[in-house]
């Protein structure tokens, strides 16, 4: 399994990753790049670009056909038990929320610890940890109904959390948003990179995302064109708006 090198933030390493589906159509070619821990990646592309199959690949969900992908030093390829990795070493966040209408926020957050056997009270302590994280702590007995979009995807990234991810994977979380709540989502998120120091790969054509990046990547066509250190991060976001 993978060791922490970081306790809150991994190292991603991707070289030369290549990966052709059955019928010829080459998604990625010779994909290379590095995320030191702490850093947010923001991945950019139109749609078919392969930004999906990499974050499949880097999840473990499928493998490549050349090269290899490591976290913290250790090829996801030949880890023995890849549905432990990513319950303990990523977490995920999509473009849809994907809460369950008849629980409660924190409840919603527990869901990840059901089948790891973690008792009721220790859940109930993790959950509200990971809804302080997130700024929703007061509204962990909300159910999602009863939240704003912004709120309800706040709530699916406390989920991603529960279980202490060093590496999460951002596919589009802003994409349903109105433009303040993706700009607070995006902050969120720089926080999470800047100050916690979890490693943040994020997929996203927010116009605000790139100034909470430390790290922009263009894919095109399956090729990386663009890997490019900013002075980016949560310190060189635009201010929020004023309320009102």
């Amino acid at each position: 399994m993978v060791r922490p090198a970081n306790p809150n933030g991994a190292e991603l390493v991707v070289e030369h990753v290549s990966r052709t589906y059955e019928g010829g159509a080459q998604v990625l070619d010779d994909v290379s790049f590095r995320l030191a821990p702490g850093e947010l990646g923001l991945l950019t592309g139109r749609s078919g670009a392969g930004k999906s199959t990499l974050l499949n690949l880097i999840a473990a969900l499928d493998e490549p056909d050349s090269g290899r992908i490591e976290v913290d030093g250790v090829p996801v390829s030949d880890l023995p038990d890849k549905a432990r990795y990513r319950r303990e070493v990523v977490g995920f966040i999509f473009q849809l929320h994907h809460l369950i209408g008849a629980m409660t926020a924190a409840e919603n957050v527990q869901i990840p610890l059901l089948p790891t056997g973690v008792p009721q009270e220790e859940r109930a302590d993790r959950a509200r940890e990971a809804l302080i994280e997130v700024g929703m702590v007061e509204r962990g007995d909300h159910l999602p109904a009863q939240l704003s979009g912004g709120e309800r995807q706040r709530v699916a990234v406390a989920r991603a959390l529960i279980n202490g991810p060093r590496l999460l994977l951002a596919d589009e979380p802003t994409a349903s948003l109105d433009e303040q709540s993706a700009v607070e989502l995006l902050d969120l998120l720089g926080e999470l990179s800047t100050v916690h120091g979890r490693t943040v790969l994020l997929v996203s054509h927010d116009p605000a995302a790139p100034a909470r990046a430390t790290r922009l990547l263009g894919l095109r066509d399956g090729r990386l064109e663009v890997d490019e250190p900013t002075a980016g991060g949560l310190s060189q976001a635009p201010p929020r708006a004023a309320d009102g």
